[in-house]
């Protein structure tokens, strides 16, 4: 059973990951909950590309905490939601609270819950606030975020630093976490061919091919790193991917450091078959539709 907790609306990656949850039958998405920022447009959003898919749809679309535990101001591209100009009217799941949802899935379902968190930790952090056993109910959770490449190439990434207070509390709890960082994530990109190659699948495809092109012109490129969905088919293809047992903290600047650990509980993603997880990427976002 699987959440997906998501920022989507601003870099288009979030959109794809989507993409290649709903062309994933075997994962079977119940949910989507949305965090950061204008939280009820960005579960509009994705109801309206859900909409457009011929997959499995997630029953529930639910939005979540708008503001960060650790105050920082949210980053807003502003071109959230724009090319649908009747998005006010798509509908939402009849939950308003992405946190009591996803505290209470788990709770009904302890150890049966997968959570994809590939926005800021800001909902998962509230979460063990809210519960003191929602550590042990979930099964797992798969971050996409942070940094552990060696030395100086090292940055602070957005979905870490964008909620400091949140990804502390996150890797200082008793989760079971699994995290791709950018040392990952940046192996990958996503050019022109691929994306008609998307466009041609289906209404679900066109409307991520525009979504795409909007991204790029936002930030004056042609081509993007398909950052978040590498953790969506970790989930489908976890073979393709060499990992390693940790014990991680964040520090205040938002950069995550390692110690490698057999007995740590969170489980570094660190290199995968990049031309395998590319082909699942496009395979999987085309089956969506």
């Amino acid at each position: 059973m699987l959440i997906i907790d998501t920022d989507l609306g601003s870099d288009v990656d979030d959109a794809m990951a989507l993409g290649v949850v709903l062309g994933s039958p075997e994962l079977a998405p119940y949910a989507v909950t949305t965090v950061y920022g204008d939280t009820v447009l960005r579960a509009r959003l994705a109801s309206r590309l859900v909409s457009l898919s011929s997959g499995p749809r997630p029953t529930d679309i639910v939005p979540g905490r708008t503001e960060t535990l650790s105050g920082k101001p949210v980053w807003w591209a502003g071109h959230e939601g724009e090319r649908y100009p009747d998005l006010a009217s798509e509908p939402l799941s009849d939950e308003r609270d992405a946190v009591a949802f996803i505290t209470r899935l788990a709770a009904e379902h302890p150890g049966e819950v997968d959570l994809l968190a590939i926005g800021p930790l800001t909902d998962v952090a509230a979460c063990l606030d809210v519960d003191p056993a929602f550590a042990g109910n979930l099964r797992r959770l798969v971050i996409m975020g942070g940094d552990f490449r060696e030395g100086d190439a090292r940055v602070s990434e957005h979905n870490i630093v964008s909620d400091v207070t949140a990804a502390q509390r996150v890797f200082d709890s008793e989760l079971e976490i699994v995290v791709g960082g950018l040392d990952l994530t940046t192996q990958l990109t996503v050019g022109r061919s691929i994306v008609d190659d998307i466009a041609a699948a289906g209404p679900f495809g066109a409307a991520l091919a525009e979504e795409i092109a909007q991204w790029w012109a936002f930030m004056d490129d042609s081509e993007n790193t398909p950052h978040d969905p590498i953790l969506a088919v970790y989930l489908a293809r976890p073979e393709l991917f060499r990992t390693e047992r940790a014990r991680v903290a964040v520090t205040d600047d938002g950069f995550t450091r390692e110690a490698v650990d057999a007995e740590g509980q969170v489980l570094i993603l660190r290199s995968m078959d990049t031309e395998a997880v590319l082909a699942e990427i496009v395979r999987r976002i085309r089956a969506a539709g």
